[in-house]
């Protein structure tokens, strides 16, 4: 179960730098100021946070519903905008409803990366033993302000075809749906066998 949060962490910050290079570059600036401003001012409640409370929250059923619902909203307006994308690159003709749909929807960054970065923030906590709270809060928030317009970059390098990007994007948004519906189950099967069989 550990090993499916953590895959889907890191395919959420993949999702959040490839959406980042679809915007502008004042976008991208004003995006890693807000996520780096989430980290500096969330170091209070980072702090609260304990190794067992956070196992309790994997294990409880209900909270991993409310996330699955949270998670499926979101690659649902992802991968809509990769839709709405490929049709305008294909249409010969678009309405200025669909052109105002993509454009909101190219504005929509992502969410669930405000609870990846405060669940990285809180493994800080843990790993740093020793240091000052506030300079892990403060340099993690430094980290991450350069971290994701030079993986944007990176990026954009690696995958320079926005075609390919567009597909990628779509597909690592359809593992995410996936796995959202693997951490939901958590084990539990939906009908229990029975021992005796008349």
């Amino acid at each position: 179960m550990e090993i499916v949060v953590l895959v889907m962490i890191l395919l959420v910050c993949f999702n959040f730098v490839l959406k980042q290079t679809y915007r502008k570059v004042w976008m991208v600036v004003a995006a890693s100021v807000v996520c780096s401003l989430f980290v500096a001012f969330t170091w209070p409640w980072a702090i609260e946070q304990s190794k067992t409370q956070l196992q309790d929250w994997l294990n409880n059923p209900a909270l991993m519903l409310d996330t699955a619902l949270v998670l499926s909203i979101e690659v649902i307006i992802q991968m809509s905008y990769c839709l709405i994308a490929v049709h305008l690159m294909n249409a010969e003709k678009v309405s200025h409803r669909t052109l105002l749909i993509y454009r909101l929807l190219r504005l929509f960054p992502g969410l669930l990366v405000f609870p990846v970065l405060f669940h990285l923030e809180t493994m800080c906590m843990f790993w740093l033993t020793g240091v000052s709270f506030t300079a892990i809060a403060y340099g993690l928030a430094f980290v991450v302000l350069l971290a994701i317009p030079a993986l944007t970059w990176g990026v954009k390098w690696l995958i320079p075809e926005k075609e390919l990007r567009l597909e990628v994007f779509f597909l690592s948004n359809a593992l995410i749906a996936i796995l959202g519906i693997i951490a939901t189950v958590n084990g539990r099967t939906a009908v229990a066998g029975i021992s005796v069989v008349n």
